[in-house]
Formats: C-alpha cells, structure tokens, sequence
C-alpha cells in the first residue's frame, strides 16, 4: 500500500521551527513538523499549506521545495510506504487554533527542535535550514 503526504518546515524570521505534537499510531505523544494526506486533485504543495494550516493556526506561504521523504512503517498489519513531500514555508499569519489531531503547537530553536523531534526524516530536514 502507498500513502503519500505532504508538510511543512515552518521558519520565523528569527530562525525558530514551528512544532506540534501529535500521537502516533501507538498513541504515544510525538514531537513533529506538521504534515498530512493530500485531498482528492489537491497538488503536495496545497495540501502542504493546508495541512500546516489546519494543525497549527498559522497561515503561512511557501518559499521552496524541501527533498522528498519515502519511509516504511506498519499499521493495522499492513506494510506501507509513505512518500512526503516538504516545502520550506514562513508564517504569514496566526488564523485560528490547531486541529483536533494535535496536543500542542510551538516555537522552538532549531538545536532544541532537533532534540525534540521523534523522527529522524525531520531531524534532517532542520539541517538545510539551520
């Protein structure tokens, strides 16, 4: 099975990386860069902004296409491969409250973000703005 995602790497002018935490598939809180599903016809880059949009408030714009994720995990039983595409954003403005999907949202430095992050495909992504 494939599933194929997209998120963003959110960066305020002072350098800080926009972060939610979320629950895993374990229901185990996990820190992490906002990403979801893309919609029926909906481009990775759309779904990027909307997604950031949806489970962080913030409106934001992006400014360039990040490398391009691929990572197995299993779920329900099912082997699956998930694709994400990344786009660096920046925040343009705060909208509303994040979704229900996410516990927190928060600013944090890249060296502090990287301690935080659970997963290491987001560990990396830091360093190409960092």
């Amino acid at each position: 099975m494939y599933q194929y995602s997209a998120g963003g790497l959110v960066v305020d002018p002072g350098g800080q990386v926009l972060l939610i935490r979320a629950r895993d598939l374990r229901n185990r809180p996990v820190w992490a860069l906002p990403k979801g599903a893309l919609a029926p016809g909906e481009t990775s880059e759309a779904a990027a902004v909307r997604e950031v949009r949806e489970e962080t408030g913030y409106k934001c714009e992006p400014v360039r296409e990040l490398e391009v994720v691929t990572y197995w995990f299993q779920h329900e039983g099912q082997r699956i491969r998930k694709t994400v595409r990344w786009f660096l954003m920046r925040p343009v403005e705060k909208v509303g409250e994040h979704d229900h999907e996410v516990d927190e949202v928060r600013w944090a430095r890249p060296d502090e973000a990287s301690g935080m992050l659970r997963y290491d495909s987001d560990r990396r992504l830091l360093t190409l703005v960092s």
